[in-house]
């Protein structure tokens, strides 16, 4: 359960920007700035330009602010990394949290099933 008393999302839930704010506890001007410096960070705009963060935008944004928070990267220092990785073809793969979103969307489907 939430503070508001509502549940939680599902880990494979799209997020909004309210709810990420929340969450990484990055205010959502941050949110929207990263979005005009990171080209990668792309999230869906639907009616009335209201935003989803899928779950690579989640992950992104949390890797974003781990390098800018407790690595020490500078903005700069973040777009040069990502922009190295993408020519490369990707950065690391996290397993943990691919594993974690296959195990969540198992459960969702066996909750729908049930």
């Amino acid at each position: 359960m939430t503070e508001s008393g509502a549940p939680d999302k599902a880990a494979g839930a799209f997020r909004t920007i309210g709810e990420l704010s929340r969450e990484t506890g990055l205010p959502q001007h941050i949110l929207r700035y990263w979005e005009t410096r990171f080209p990668q960070l792309r999230p869906l705009q639907r009616a009335g330009n209201r935003r989803y963060y899928r779950p690579a935008d989640i992950a992104l944004v949390l890797r974003i602010q781990s390098l800018l928070e407790q690595e020490g990267y500078t903005i700069r220092g973040v777009q040069k990394l990502l922009m190295t990785e993408r020519k490369r073809g990707g950065g690391k793969v996290d397993l943990a949290a691919v594993q974690e979103i296959r195990d969540s969307l198992a459960d969702g489907l066996e909750q729908d099933k049930g």
